[in-house]
Order: C-alpha cells, then sequence, then structure tokens
C-alpha cells in the first residue's frame, strides 16, 4: 500500500509501506547522505526529512538507505556535536570538491554519490530520488554477520558489475554501522534548548574490502573500543562505491545483533 508523507518544504513524496531497511534482494536501493551537524541551526529541518524518507519505498521501487554523518566544524562554535567525527567532515570534503565546487555546508545531502542538493529540499529530493530510478545498480547482499563485543565478521556478494576485464573498474565496500535512533537535549550554539532526535547516525565508516567482479567475499571489521554495540539498535550498511569516493551503485542493510 502507498502512502504520502508530509515534507519539510511542503510538498509530499509517495511512498510505500513501513519502514524496513533490509531490502529484498534485487530491490533497487538509494543511498540518502546527509552531512548535518546538532551545532547548526539550519539543520534540524534536514534530520527531519531524513526521518521521513529512511527506510521508505519509493513509488517507483527504490529503497531509501539514509545516513546521517555528523561533521566536526561546527564544534568549535558553542556545541560539541557527540555523533561527530572528522572522518564524516573528510567524506563531505571529497564530495564538495567534486560536486560542489568545493564548498561544504550544512545541511548537505548526497543521493548515491552523484547528485548533492540542500538537505532539507524536499522537492529537490523528490527530483532527485525520481532522475536516479532508472539509473545502472547493482545488487549487494549480505549472508552471514558475526558479531562479537569488538569484531563483525561477514560475507557478502556483489551481482551485477563486469567481469572477466584486467580494466574492470574496481568497487570499493565502505561498512557503515548506523545507530537506529539517537536523541539529544542540546545546552549551548545556536540550538540551544532544543531536544534533537536523529536517525541512522553512522558512528563508524570504513573499507573492508575492493572487488573487481560478482562474487562472494568475506570481510573482518575491527571496532574501536570507544564503540558499544547494543542489541537491536544498530544496523551495518555496506555500499558498493566506486573509487575516489564517486558513484555508489548499490548498497544493503542489515541489523546488527549483539552474541
Amino acid at each position: 500500500m502507498y502512502v504520502r508523507i508530509f515534507l519539510a518544504a511542503g510538498l509530499f513524496l509517495t511512498l510505500r509501506g513501513d519502514a524496513a531497511t533490509v531490502p529484498p534482494q534485487n530491490q533497487k536501493v538509494a543511498v540518502l547522505e546527509l552531512f548535518t551537524s546538532e551545532g547548526c541551526s539550519s539543520c534540524p529541518p534536514a534530520d527531519v526529512l531524513l526521518q521521513q524518507v529512511h527506510g521508505k519505498t519509493t513509488q517507483d521501487g527504490q529503497l531509501v538507505i539514509g545516513i546521517s554523518e555528523h561533521v566536526t566544524y561546527w564544534n568549535s562554535l558553542g556545541w560539541k556535536d557527540p555523533y561527530s567525527a572528522e572522518t564524516f567532515t573528510t567524506r563531505q570534503e571529497k564530495y564538495a570538491a567534486r560536486l560542489a565546487d568545493g564548498q561544504p555546508y550544512t545541511p548537505q545531502a548526497v543521493l548515491n554519490g552523484r547528485v548533492q542538493l540542500l538537505g532539507s529540499d524536499a522537492h529537490a529530493l523528490q527530483e532527485a530520488l525520481h532522475g536516479e530510478a532508472a539509473k545502472k545498480s547493482v545488487d549487494v547482499t549480505i549472508s552471514s554477520v558475526d558479531v562479537q563485543a569488538q569484531t563483525i565478521d561477514l560475507r557478502f556478494a556483489v551481482q551485477g558489475l563486469a567481469q572477466g576485464s584486467e580494466k574492470a573498474k574496481p568497487v570499493e565496500i565502505v561498512a557503515v554501522i548506523t545507530d537506529d535512533t539517537d536523541r539529544s537535549s542540546v545546552l549551548r550554539g545556536e540550538n540551544s534548548g532544543r531536544s534533537l532526535t536523529h536517525v541512522s547516525v553512522a558512528r563508524l565508516m570504513t573499507t573492508v574490502a575492493t572487488v573487481r567482479g560478482d562474487g562472494e567475499q568475506r570481510a573482518h571489521l575491527a571496532l574501536p573500543s570507544s564503540l558499544h554495540l547494543a542489541h537491536g539498535a544498530q544496523h551495518l550498511v555496506l555500499l558498493a562505491q566506486t573509487t575516489h569516493q564517486e558513484e555508489i551503485l548499490g548498497a544493503t542493510s542489515v541489523a546488527l545483533n549483539v552474541k
């Protein structure tokens, strides 16, 4: 069943079903990265828009997997964002160099590594999703995940890449661990006094493999001691992204169940 969800810019984006971030096999995935900060007063509307679309399926069949990436350059302006990390600042800078004339800003969204837009602009997001629907993608699946306190071992497969060519373009497999939901009571800065809610908050992002063709692979992910997994509260997202942080060809997501 399709439902219409009211979006921040006063538009309606037709989405289907309840939130579900584990895509069925062969379902096309759209990855929406939001670069945000709790120190930025313009960011809460973008955080809300991400909440509204994350885990939903568009009318043309794309499952939207959102990733909230908190940057660090607002941290010296009154409030240190507890979810911020230089990893995400650097990732945004690379996107900005290619997509936004070298000018990172918040809230900035990047769809499938190809299209950048204002993170709170529902109309631009609707148009970008429509434009991405016909683009070629690959199928990424996770067959097993062994979660321990500080390590994750997984088996995954990629289908749909060119094979049998020495010149096949390599694809990086980027693993992202996200908190399903985070909340903050901001005490200082531009959002002082506000209670903020975030979804799919990136806590770790790292490249775990490079592939040139289809097939099953194994990967080992060591977790920093500062990252504590909680049963049923995080997801592992795998992105298949061409090198130099260009287009995202496919993605999948699975809930992490700590033993």
